[in-house]
């Protein structure tokens, strides 16, 4: 059925915005008016056919992006809804006029009109990828399949939560470096491009060679000043070819495999994807997913290739008949500390318990290690653009003083 955006001026003459579904523009009036509403527009929200794996599938053109504080408060208040004995399309009734996004209240419209159809809920969310992430469908999935998909919506909700709580503190931690960063970046290209070639335009008739740092200076304004378009182009160009390569499948395994090796980066990863793999294996084990779906899904949501290929190696180890724990000790990717705790958890029959705590560990450092890296930016921004700064007023200072010394 089509969804429609309106606006309205309601019985205290208040104007009003939201989506209805209806057969067409003139029965969504007519709904809107047996509401009490008086329409003033009424848009059928238009969508697009993109291609997916092989296949056609619905996609809005109108999206922007959502918060994923929006879709945590939306999945939160879905999961309590199924959880007091509402069907999935009634609660999506009750929450579609309360959702606060406007993308969201339109994809949910969406999904609520596929289910109506006869698709599973998985199937409906997959139409929507720039909103519910590959972790959030393959949950569904397996909740679905497993019928406890209010349990599942819960941990969702947990785990977006968590994710939004922690982006917050980043984000605050990391908002006066980044600002002192920007007013850097300023000053040194204003510097570059205006200052420093009018002051330096004095030493040209000087009959003397100038000090190496003056010019460097020299050369990296007059680079600046001459190929600034051709600078910006390349920096685009790179930036596109990069994105064009993560889109490849031998493009992201190498740039997944570079992360996994950079000294800082590589261990969050690590951690990260560690974390990710048990929360979410250790929910789907504890409602009643058997350990080979189990494993086909989380093998998605790592956020990392390499560590995908690892997990799915993992698993078809296991479909020969042997341990998860002995499985994953043949691929050096993943933490041996959470291997072992894998292991023993096998062994004494509380996997998924133990699954929980590897979780909880790896999420605790995760957050830390985060936390602790951002603090360490602010100092070393500071100190990086000073010593910027001091070697350009060092270079126009440094012919000055060898001038000086001529005069005397």
């Amino acid at each position: 059925m089509p969804v429609f955006e309106y606006k309205v001026i309601d019985v205290k003459g208040k104007t009003r915005a939201g989506i209805i579904d209806a057969e067409n523009a003139p029965a969504a009036r007519q709904k809107l008016r047996l509401a009490q509403k008086f329409p003033v527009s009424v848009e059928e929200v238009k969508q697009v056919i993109a291609a997916d794996q092989g296949g056609q599938r619905p996609a809005l053109n109108l999206f922007t992006r959502v918060k994923p504080a929006d879709i945590a408060a939306t999945t939160r208040q879905l999961a309590t809804l199924l959880g007091t004995g509402f069907q999935l399309v009634a609660a999506l009734d009750l929450l579609i006029p309360q959702t606060k996004s406007a993308s969201l209240k339109r994809a949910l419209a969406r999904v609520k009109d596929a289910l109506g159809e006869g698709q599973s809920f998985a199937r409906a969310l997959e139409q929507f990828p720039s909103i519910f992430s590959s972790l959030y469908i393959n949950m569904v999935r397996a909740g679905e399949s497993s019928g406890t998909l209010e349990i599942i919506l819960e941990r969702l909700a947990d785990i977006s939560e968590n994710q939004v709580a922690l982006n917050e503190r980043i984000k605050t931690t990391l908002a006066y470096p980044l600002f002192v960063s920007f007013c850097g970046v300023v000053v040194l290209i204003v510097l570059l491009l205006f200052v420093v070639p009018s002051i330096t335009s004095i030493f040209a008739d000087l009959d003397q060679v100038l000090p190496l740092p003056t010019r460097m200076l020299l050369f990296t304004s007059d680079l600046f000043t001459t190929f600034w378009w051709l600078i910006l182009l390349g920096l685009a160009g790179l930036v596109f070819f990069l994105r064009a390569a993560a889109n490849t499948r031998q493009g992201r395994l190498y740039q997944d495999r570079i992360l996994l090796r950079l000294p800082v980066v590589g261990p969050l990863v690590r951690k990260s994807a560690i974390a990710r793999f048990s929360r979410t294996l250790g929910s789907l084990l504890e409602n009643g997913v058997a350990m080979l779906p189990a494993l086909d899904t989380v093998k998605n949501i790592t956020g990392n290739a390499i560590i995908s290929r690892a997990v799915q190696a993992a698993a078809d180890e296991v479909e020969k008949g042997k341990g998860l724990g002995k499985a994953l000790m043949e691929t050096p990717v993943l933490p041996s500390l959470a291997i072992q705790m894998i292991d023993v958890g096998e062994q004494s029959g509380n996997l998924e318990s133990m699954l929980a705590k590897i979780a909880d560990i790896f999420e605790g450092q995760v957050e830390a290690q985060l936390l602790r890296a951002v603090a360490l930016l602010e100092p070393v921004m500071i100190l990086l653009i000073g010593c910027l700064v001091g070697f350009i007023v060092l270079s126009i200072c440094l012919p000055i003083f060898e001038m000086s010394q001529l005069v005397k």
